[in-house]
C-alpha cells in the first residue's frame, strides 16, 4: 500500500511540471495572437492609404474555397526602376518598391531597390515578401509578393468578384505603414467597397 502512495508522491512534481509548462505555452500563444492582432489593427489604424489596382489572373485561382486570389499590376517590378541595377547573384532577397500615386488614382511603381529606400513626401514604400532572387536584365521584370495576395471573404459570396476582375473593375484599397507592411483595407468593385476590413 505504501509503495502506491509513494509512486504517487514521486509522479506529483512530474504532473506540477506538465501544468506549468501548458500555462506557460497557453500564455506564449495568446501574446502571439494579441500582438499579431495590434499590429495589423495598427496599420489599418495609421497607415498611408494606397489604391491598387489588380491585374489579370488564371480565372480557376480567383476563389479557393472563402478567400479571393489577387494579383497587382505592382507585382511585377521592372527591373529598370531598380535604384543601382539588379545584384548580379541570385540568392534570398527582399525588394524595396517606391509607390505614387499616378493621375488615375491609382498608386504605381516608381522606383524600387535591393537596399532601403528613404521617404520621400506622397510616396509610399512597400517591401516585398522574402523571395527566391536571380539575375535579369534591365529590360525583365521581377515578380514579388506584399503579403496581400489574398483576401478572406465570406464563402459562397464570391461569384461577382469574377466578372469585375475580367472588365478591370476589381481593386483594392490598402494601408502601408512605416515599415513598409501591407494590409488590406477594403475590397473594391468599380471603385466602390464591397468588403471591409475591421480593425479587430
Amino acid at each position: 500500500m505504501s509503495s502506491i502512495f509513494d509512486a504517487g508522491a514521486a509522479a506529483h512534481p512530474y504532473v506540477r511540471r506538465a501544468w506549468i509548462a501548458a500555462i506557460i505555452v497557453a500564455l506564449l500563444q495568446t501574446v502571439i495572437i494579441g500582438y499579431t492582432i495590434a499590429s495589423h489593427a495598427s496599420i489599418l489604424r495609421s497607415g498611408t492609404e494606397v489604391l491598387l489596382k489588380t491585374a489579370p489572373i488564371d480565372p480557376r485561382d480567383l476563389l479557393r474555397g472563402d478567400y479571393v486570389v489577387l494579383n497587382y499590376e505592382i507585382s511585377s517590378v521592372p527591373a529598370s526602376t531598380i535604384v543601382g541595377g539588379p545584384p548580379k547573384e541570385a540568392g534570398e532577397r527582399v525588394l524595396s518598391v517606391r509607390l505614387q500615386k499616378q493621375p488615375d488614382g491609382f498608386w504605381g511603381i516608381a522606383e524600387s531597390s535591393f537596399g532601403a529606400l528613404e521617404a520621400k513626401p506622397d510616396t509610399v514604400v512597400l517591401k516585398s515578401q522574402p523571395f527566391q532572387y536571380y539575375p535579369v536584365d534591365p529590360e525583365q521584370t521581377i515578380r514579388v509578393d506584399y503579403g496581400i495576395e489574398r483576401y478572406y471573404i465570406p464563402e459562397g459570396e464570391g461569384s461577382n468578384l469574377d466578372t469585375a476582375r475580367s472588365e478591370g473593375q476589381l481593386s483594392i484599397a490598402a494601408r502601408v505603414s512605416a515599415g513598409g507592411q501591407a494590409q488590406i483595407r477594403s475590397l473594391l468593385v468599380d471603385g466602390k467597397a464591397v468588403y471591409e476590413e475591421p480593425l479587430y
